[in-house]
C-alpha cells in the first residue's frame, strides 16, 4: 500500500549541477572475477561463465549502462591478465577506469592478487552458494593516501559517492579508505550514498557482528543516503526490526517503517533511506518489495511483487540501489525513486551474473505498471 501521508514539497537530495562535474557517480570497491557454473554446481562443474561484479561496482554500472549516466570506479588490481581481464569487463561496462589503481604483480599472489568469486545461481529448495576466494587482494591493501580524493571530487567534481559494507570489511585499511573518501566527498558538496551488505564470511575473521557495528556505526555519520534490508540494519547498525519473523514471511512495512525511524533519529545527517523487502519462497520464487524514507518527503513503497520468478539473485540489491539513486538524481521524487530501483532490482534477477542488462525504456515500464508480455 502506498503511503497517502501528505509530503513537504521540495526535492529529497541538494546535488551538485551536472554540469560542474566530470561524472554523475563514481564508486569505491572491490571489483572481483566471477565464475558461474550455470545450471550445475560450483564443485561438480568443468566449466565457468565470466563476469566482472562487486557489490559497489555494481551500483555504478547500472547507473551507466542502464540509467545512462557517466561513471568511474576506484578500485585496486593485481597487474596480471586476471586483473586486465576485470579491467576489460568493466570498460564493457562503460565506466572509467582511469581511477583504477594498478599494484605491480609478484609473479604467484603471494603478497598481491585478484578476488576471485564462484556463484551458484540455486534452484528451488536448493539455495544459492557464494565462495569468495578474495583474501590479500591489491583493494584490500590500499591505504587512504592512495588516491587524490580532493583532485577526484574537487577539481574534477562528483554528484553523488557510492560505497559500502562489503568494501568496510576488507581490512583494517579498507574502512580508513572508505572514511577518506567520504569526508572528501562531504567537503566538495558530493551526495554520499552507503549500502551496508552485510556479509557475515567477511567479518567473522576480523570481529564478527561487534566489529562490523563498530566499523559502520562510524560510517554513518558521513552518509547522506543508506541503503540496506532487514539484515543489514540489524547486523551492521544494531537496529532491531520487530514484529517480523526470521523468514520474512509477512512483508508487512510497518515493522520495517518504525526501524527507518530510529535510524533516521540516531543519524540526523541520513536524508534518504532506502531498504529491499524479501520474503524467499525458494531459491527461484521469492516476494519482492522496497520501502524508502526521505527527510524532505517522507515515506514511499513500491510495488509489491509477490511470487516473482528468480533466476539469479545475485545483484538484485545493488540493481534497486542503482535504481534508486537515478530516482533521486534524475526524477526528484522518493515515490518514483523506489519504484524505479524495486523494478530495475527485479528485471536484474532475471539474467545471469552480478550486473544489470537492464534498460531504462525496461525500467521506466515496469514501474510505471507495465507486464511481461511479449514485445514484436
Amino acid at each position: 500500500m502506498t503511503d497517502t501521508t501528505p509530503r513537504p514539497a521540495g526535492a529529497p537530495l541538494n546535488l551538485r549541477p551536472a554540469a560542474d562535474c566530470a561524472y554523475d557517480v563514481v564508486s569505491l570497491g572491490e571489483v572481483m572475477l566471477r565464475l558461474d557454473p550455470g545450471e550445475r554446481r560450483i564443485k561438480t562443474t568443468r566449466s565457468f561463465d565470466a563476469w566482472e561484479g562487486g557489490g559497489e561496482y555494481n551500483v555504478a554500472r547500472g547507473l551507466r549502462r542502464c540509467f545512462g549516466l557517466r561513471g568511474a570506479i576506484v578500485t585496486a588490481l593485481a597487474d596480471n591478465e586476471v586483473g586486465r581481464l576485470v579491467e576489460d569487463l568493466m570498460l564493457t561496462g562503460g565506466l572509467d577506469t582511469s581511477w583504477v589503481q594498478w599494484v605491480p604483480y609478484d609473479g604467484i599472489g603471494r603478497t598481491v592478487r585478484n578476488g576471485l568469486n564462484f556463484t551458484e545461481r540455486g534452484y528451488g529448495v536448493r539455495g544459492a552458494v557464494g565462495v569468495s576466494d578474495r583474501g590479500n587482494t591489491a583493494i584490500a591493501q590500499m591505504q587512504p593516501g592512495d588516491v587524490d580524493w580532493d583532485e577526484l571530487f574537487g577539481r574534477r567534481g562528483v554528484r553523488w559517492l557510492h560505497t559500502g559494507g562489503i568494501f568496510a570489511a576488507l581490512s583494517a585499511s579498507s574502512a580508513d579508505v572508505a572514511e577518506a573518501a567520504m569526508q572528501a566527498a562531504r567537503r566538495h558538496g558530493t551526495v554520499v550514498s552507503y549500502d551496508l551488505n552485510y556479509r557475515p564470511s567477511l567479518w567473522q575473521g576480523i570481529g564478527g557482528p561487534a566489529r562490523a557495528q563498530e566499523v559502520n556505526r562510524h560510517l554513518a555519520q558521513y552518509v547522506d543516503v543508506m541503503i540496506g534490508n532487514e539484515e543489514d540494519f540489524t547486523a551492521s547498525l544494531g537496529f532491531e526490526i520487530e514484529g517480523v519473523d526470521e523468514n520474512l514471511t509477512d512483508l508487512d512495512t510497518a515493522a520495517f517503517r518504525a526501524m527507518i525511524e530510529t535510524a533516521a533519529a540516531a543519524y540526523p545527517n541520513f536524508q534518504v533511506v532506502g531498504t529491499t523487502l524479501r520474503a524467499v519462497r525458494s531459491a527461484t520464487r521469492n516476494d519482492w518489495g522496497a520501502v524508502a524514507w526521505s527527510r524532505v518527503q517522507g515515506f514511499a513503497e513500491a510495488t509489491h511483487r509477490a511470487d516473482l520468478e528468480i533466476l539469479d539473485r545475485v545483484g538484485g540489491g545493488d540493481s534497486f540501489a542503482s535504481g534508486l539513486a537515478y530516482g533521486l538524481m534524475e526524477l526528484g521524487s522518493i515515490q518514483e525513486a523506489v519504484e524505479y530501483g524495486a523494478a530495475h532490482g527485479a528485471i536484474a534477477m532475471t539474467t545471469p551474473g552480478d550486473t544489470s542488462t537492464a534498460s531504462l525504456a525496461e525500467v521506466r515500464k515496469l514501474a510505471s505498471g507495465g507486464s511481461a508480455r511479449v514485445q514484436r
